[in-house]
């Protein structure tokens, strides 16, 4: 299954993608629900970010060549950072580029959807609680971290910088798939989710260590090597096996209002 949320005519709808084509759904994904026997056609509605989350937890510093690439040493224990709901997006929205930005980087990666509340899972359990697999860019003001590591938030945080979509997919192995971004049309990422130094499901048991993930909650896995700046007007793409792709333009920021 391919759950997506969509607007139509000014109405929001939980949906199914089958192939071009969107089904509306009664209920939730989330709990239970029935495929209605309205549909349109994807070339119709405006996908909306799939899930409204209470939180996105990103993961840093997790696939080996991106670890080499930054010259940094691979970590004991998952290095994890919170991005506000205030900076999602959906698939065909702009990412802006920021007035005080300097230098703004893709991250694609693969994000898991949180479907029942998680609290102290074991390991070979935490699959049980996700809802399905989708595309996340991890949108990044470089040079602030370069600067200052402790300016981490800001240089993540800022209003379009996490985009997301366009689907969540079900029944797919998080452990093994395949990740790529491309800028311009120019592949710039590639590799596997299952040469990352922490697996989805340790992961998600060492966070529920941490806090209660709750249904709807998205939790990004860390990019591969690559990663390289965007400017206004570029268009990136993510693209995750067995998901499809989320496609965002960049554009610049309006001038300020003071």
């Amino acid at each position: 299954m391919k759950f997506a949320r969509f607007e139509h005519k000014g109405e929001m709808y939980p949906g199914v993608v089958k192939e071009e084509e969107i089904v509306v759904l009664d209920g939730s994904p989330f709990d239970r629900y029935e495929e209605t026997g309205t549909s349109y056609p994807l070339s119709d509605v405006k996908l909306l970010p799939p899930v409204v989350p209470s939180k996105i937890v990103c993961i840093g510093l997790n696939y080996r060549e991106h670890i080499e690439e930054l010259g940094a040493r691979i970590p004991e224990k998952p290095h994890y950072f919170l991005k506000p709901p205030s900076s999602l997006i959906g698939h065909e929205d702009a990412v802006v580029y920021p007035r005080m930005a300097e230098r703004v980087d893709y991250e694609g990666e693969l994000a898991v959807v949180i479907r029942d509340t998680m609290k102290d899972v074991p390991e070979n359990d935490t699959l049980k609680y996700i809802l399905g697999c989708s595309c996340f860019n991890d949108v990044t003001e470089r040079s602030f971290v370069a600067k200052d590591p402790l300016l981490l938030t800001l240089a993540k945080g800022f209003d379009t910088f996490s985009a997301f979509g366009p689907c969540v997919a079900t029944e797919l192995d998080p452990d093994n798939l395949e990740v790529k971004t491309y800028l311009n049309g120019k592949l710039m990422q590639h590799d596997n989710t299952k040469n990352c130094v922490f697996s989805v499901r340790y992961l998600l048991h060492y966070l529920s260590q941490c806090m209660t993930l709750y249904p709807g909650d998205i939790v990004s896995t860390g990019t591969p090597r690559g990663v390289a700046p965007m400017k206004p007007g570029d268009m990136v793409e993510v693209e995750v096996e067995g998901i499809g792709r989320l496609r965002n333009t960049v554009k610049a920021a309006d001038k300020a209002p003071f």
